[in-house]
């Protein structure tokens, strides 16, 4: 909690200038004392005067019925504030492409060098860059879209300035409401944005424009390590499967039933036809490719809360698919070794609920920087203790949406569904040869030293920044 007080006291000016709100965290979050201090600096243009495009390059959308389609030929990826953060855009909803493309909602498509900003419910003021694989994503009315004019300021070094802590005071000064969060356009278009010399604006641009090509890359080379994936064991027809497309899964009959399980979805139609192709290469038993190793959830533990300096990140599972995670921070002390990840294991969100958007049996990859980080109890851990299947070989194949679909199909429990410990050992894990291992698992290696260059990078434009504005504030 923070109190206005003698020693921090509230101008009676301040509330002049924010249009006499009176919710304290406007005045108490340092989002004035950040206004006044870029106002000092030699040069700051509001940033409604950089921008341009549909309603002078800042606007969000309108509220329309959203009306979602299950088949690619039809529908446009769709992106709402949520989905900013993720790293993987492979999985996003699809809007009826007929509606994206009207008159009333073509200017949501997103533009690669667009600072997004969710602008509704709790996360409200985040932001993000639009990256080049972005182009062809359309945007929810929960973005607010900042479209720069490049006749006057790079967008690379706008994005750097609104992520920055400086400009991150200043965005979410902005945001107003209680239960939900809200953000207008209006209320940043008077934002101060400083400026600097042209050489260092575009030294901090081109940093920008690296991370989010890397990025792009990053997106290309896991696609094209699964693609390369089912070719290459002789099934390209589970490539990219259309599964809505296939027949519902209603009134089968099922022989043969042991004590593993009487619940129907473990044995259903559908995914019992993608099984059954994996079979029939040459594979392994996934519990068998992980015995010495993992195949197991986390360690639970008690959570010590603690700071930066004396603790570990710890990522669950919303977070694990965010291009920069953001979990809480716990004291290094009260944790085993068993909570961090060993390299290029596999974890896959294994609790949660069936909901299309959901994450639940989606997996990623822990390797480089990431290591760093402490992960909760609610992953199942994936090891190869075999060599010649190493775990970007496995992830290749684990992002797959047959995949997906196969380890739902495992589920047990009630509300909160987990993978079913037998069924998961038993799934086939198609072979391809060892060359062909190799490769796939060196594209998927380049894809994760992308990411991690990209953020190096991201990161090296941000101290650019932050250097040069208390520099000149000095």
């Amino acid at each position: 909690m923070k109190i206005a007080s003698d020693k921090n006291p509230v101008m009676s000016t301040w509330l002049t200038d924010q249009g006499l709100r009176l919710d304290a965290g406007t005045y108490l979050s340092g989002a004035l004392e950040t206004r006044k201090l870029i106002e000092k600096l030699p040069q700051a243009t509001p940033l409604a005067e950089l921008t341009t495009g549909h309603n002078g390059g800042l606007f969000n959308g309108p509220m329309f019925r959203r009306i979602y389609v299950l088949d690619r030929d039809h529908g446009v990826p769709f992106l709402g504030s949520k989905d900013m953060q993720v790293l993987d855009l492979s999985n996003l909803p699809l809007l009826r492409q007929t509606d994206a493309e009207s008159a009333r909602l073509s200017y949501l498509q997103l533009k690669p060098g667009m600072t997004l900003i969710s602008c509704s419910g709790f996360n409200a003021g985040r932001r993000s860059y639009a990256r080049p694989d972005m182009a062809g994503i359309w945007s929810s009315q929960d973005v607010l879209k900042v479209e720069p004019d490049p006749h006057k300021i790079p967008s690379g070094y706008l994005y750097t300035f609104l992520a920055s802590r400086f400009g991150e005071a200043l965005v979410k000064s902005a945001v107003y409401g209680t239960a939900v969060k809200h953000i207008e356009p209006q209320h940043i278009a008077n934002l101060p944005v400083p400026r600097f010399k042209s050489e260092l604006e575009q030294e901090i641009h081109d940093l920008v424009e690296e991370a989010a090509a890397l990025r792009a890359a990053h997106q290309t080379g896991v696609r094209a390590a699964t693609t390369d994936f089912f070719k290459s064991v002789g099934l390209a027809e589970l490539d990219n499967y259309q599964w809505h497309k296939k027949k519902r899964d209603l009134g089968f009959a099922v022989t043969g039933l042991g004590a593993t399980s009487l619940r129907a979805l473990n044995f259903a139609p559908r995914a019992q036809v993608i099984l059954d192709k994996l079979a029939s290469t040459g594979h392994k038993s996934l519990g068998a490719i992980c015995e010495g190793g993992q195949l197991s959830r986390g360690t639970r533990f008690k959570r010590v809360d603690s700071n930066s300096e004396n603790g570990v990140q710890l990522i669950g599972q919303r977070q694990a698919f965010w291009l920069r995670p953001e979990g809480r921070w716990v004291a290094r002390a009260s944790i085993s070794p068993e909570v961090f990840a060993k390299d290029e294991s596999i974890l896959i969100a294994s609790q949660g609920t069936l909901g299309e958007n959901e994450v639940f049996a989606r997996p990623i990859i822990a390797t480089g920087s990431w290591l760093n980080f402490a992960y909760s109890e609610h992953f199942l851990r994936i090891t190869s203790a075999d060599p010649e299947i190493p775990g970007p070989y496995l992830f290749a194949f684990l992002r797959s949406e047959a995949a997906f679909r196969v380890l739902r199909s495992m589920s047990a429990g009630g509300k909160q569904q987990d993978i079913h410990d037998v069924l998961r050992a038993h799934l086939p894990i198609p072979l391809a040869p060892v060359t062909d291992r190799e490769r796939i698992t060196e594209t998927v290696r380049k894809a994760f030293r992308d990411r991690d260059h990209a953020d190096v990078l991201e990161d090296e434009a941000l101290s650019l920044l932050t250097k040069a504005i208390e520099e000149a504030s000095a």
